[in-house]
């Protein structure tokens, strides 16, 4: 089916999440899709690595925000359960192990939690909790509503009443590690909640306070993983895809986008193939794209000095017992916390005393490793290339980026942490090791300067500041992915997907055809609830305040009348 019918045609540059979602949004809306990806999977960096029955999640690995799935695939007319995804949650959240011998358990659990906090900081420590969730729901509810379903693609757009109300209370000019420090007193929680900025690319010293809605979707909703691996998500969804007709050509690198009367007509293939189609969607690495699939411009320019995440050293090892010390999710923070972010960020090295994460896939999923035995994943941040061959000196930073050095350090480092602040002997029980380095991250997904997060999420890095969804010159030619608005990590990215649809289908003259606001929920009121279930207004105030309210009006009146006034006054003083 194709243009002779009157179907509008689409491509899509790359096989990312957003791209897969997007593909099939605008397949169900009726284009005709076709993606083209560089590589022989789908997935981008939410892939599968495997090993002589070991499987490993490439890139993320905890699921959040899973409302954000289900209404992708809601909007898809389907569900997670009917593709055949399940999502297993993990209890507790995470293990934080320090140097000390000691740890903090973070968990969903507020049993759990209350006892946790309160080790610390003792009987108050749990109300500031409380006030600290408090807070951060209001940062997350916010942000939902008012970033992640709204584009902004003009600095107009940060002047929408419904935002600049609200912009104050997600706390976008104080750092993550100062608004928790308002509730924590101790610096050990002070660093528990507040790591989660790594998520982000970012220091908890840098990032927006905004940001703390990480660690309030992690203690409220909890954090899951699909059995099968993070990938049965994104094969979910091009299984969903390829039903509506999507078409997918895999090992199939794009050189360009074709550009014709100020309009993207097209993409050329490295073969030489030269194909036309009435939009393109670029999935592929937004920096990357500008300076190697578009024509020289000063945008590409200005993106490529633009501060970029972190990149990381990602060791993915198959163990030939298991290490019941570890659980599914572990953390293990530096003592020289701030200083380790500004090795990171600062110095785009490896700190000396890296915080790093442990994820042991097969405690939660048994079928991530041969019976027996376990897969572990570890993520130590790292900072970015600093140059285009990722090797020698920055003139503008003095340190040398030698990776084999590094990667060195990281699996030393790892494995003696691990060992001493838990007990388990990873290194003893290793028996095969892939790695990933910034370098094979640039290489492998055409990552600019390795950054595994795409930009940065500085202030300055979002919003109207971002990169928009669309070309600010070229018709016809649009933007997924974690570089463009509204940001990086696998929900993100599908609320992003959802938004860039959505305006092609706008400017293409096409019906949106699934719901453009969230999607809708059981018991809010709507057609079809029973009475008992309907939500109802509240009164402003209770019959006792009414009450006080009116007493307080009838003393008032009476001290409004001089007698009784002079009367009163006599009282009082006699």
């Amino acid at each position: 089916m194709g243009k002779e019918s009157g179907q509008k045609t689409a491509f899509v540059v790359g096989a990312g999440v957003g791209g897969v979602a997007t593909a099939a949004r605008l397949a169900k809306a009726g284009f005709n899709v076709t993606v083209f990806e560089k590589n022989n999977f789908t997935g981008g960096r939410c892939s599968l690595i495997h090993h002589d029955g070991y499987r490993f999640d490439q890139g993320p690995s905890l699921l959040l925000l899973p409302h954000l799935f289900r209404e992708t695939f809601f909007d898809l007319d389907t569900s997670l359960e009917a593709e055949g995804v399940e999502l297993l949650k993990c209890e507790p959240n995470y293990n934080l192990w320090f140097s000390d011998g000691e740890s903090f358990e973070l968990s969903t659990d507020q049993a759990r939690m209350k006892n946790e906090v309160e080790k610390w900081e003792g009987k108050d420590g749990f109300e500031r909790y409380l006030g600290f969730l408090q807070e951060s729901h209001r940062h997350y509810e916010l942000s939902v509503t008012h970033v992640l379903r709204k584009n902004f693609t003009s600095l107009l757009s940060m002047a929408r009443l419904s935002f600049l109300l609200r912009v104050l209370a997600l706390h976008p000019f104080e750092s993550i590690y100062s608004r928790a420090s308002k509730y924590f007193w101790t610096e050990r929680l002070r660093r528990v909640f507040t790591f989660g900025s790594m998520y982000m690319g970012m220091s908890p010293f840098d990032a927006p306070g905004t940001y703390s809605l990480l660690q309030y979707t992690e203690l409220a909703e909890g954090i899951w993983y699909p059995r099968g691996g993070f990938h049965r998500v994104i094969s979910a969804l091009v299984q969903v895809g390829e039903r509506l007709g999507v078409t997918y050509r895999l090992s199939t690198p794009v050189a360009s986008v074709t550009i014709s009367n100020g309009r993207a007509t097209g993409v050329t293939l490295t073969t030489g193939e030269s194909l036309s189609a009435d939009l393109v969607v670029i999935n592929a690495d937004l920096v990357y794209a500008y300076n190697n699939l578009l024509p020289p411009s000063s945008t590409a320019s200005s993106l490529s000095k633009r501060a970029a995440s972190c990149s990381s050293i990602s060791f993915y090892w198959a163990l030939d017992r298991q290490v019941p010390e570890l659980t599914t999710h572990n953390i293990f923070l530096a003592d020289h916390y701030r200083e380790s972010f500004d090795s990171i960020f600062k110095k785009h090295l490896i700190p000396d005393q890296p915080s790093f994460y442990v994820n042991v896939p097969s405690r939660i999923d048994p079928s991530a490793a041969p019976e027996g035995k376990d897969s572990v994943v570890v993520l130590v941040p790292v900072g970015h290339l600093l140059d285009a061959t990722g090797t020698g000196l920055s003139p503008s930073n003095p340190h040398n980026q030698d990776w084999e050095t590094m990667v060195a350090k990281a699996r030393e480092t790892v494995i003696s942490t691990v060992r001493n602040r838990t007990g388990a002997d990873i290194g003893a029980a290793l028996v095969h090791e892939i790695v990933n380095t910034p370098m094979s991250w640039k290489e492998t997904f055409n990552l600019d300067k390795g950054a595994i997060l795409g930009l940065s999420h500085s202030f300055f890095n979002v919003l109207s500041f971002r990169p928009k969804t669309k070309h600010p010159k070229y018709q016809d030619l649009f933007f997924v992915g974690a570089s463009t608005h509204p940001g990086t990590g696998v929900p993100i990215c599908l609320a992003g997907a959802k938004i860039t649809s959505e305006q092609v289908l706008l400017e293409s003259g096409v019906r949106v055809p699934w719901t453009t606001g969230e999607m809708v929920a059981k018991g809010n009121g709507g057609e079809g609830v029973k009475d008992i279930d309907r939500i109802q207004a509240r009164p402003v105030v209770s019959n006792f305040h009414i009450g006080i309210l009116v007493f307080a009006l009838w003393l008032l009146s009476l001290l409004w009348k001089g007698n009784a006034l002079e009367g009163v006054g006599e009282g009082i003083w006699r």
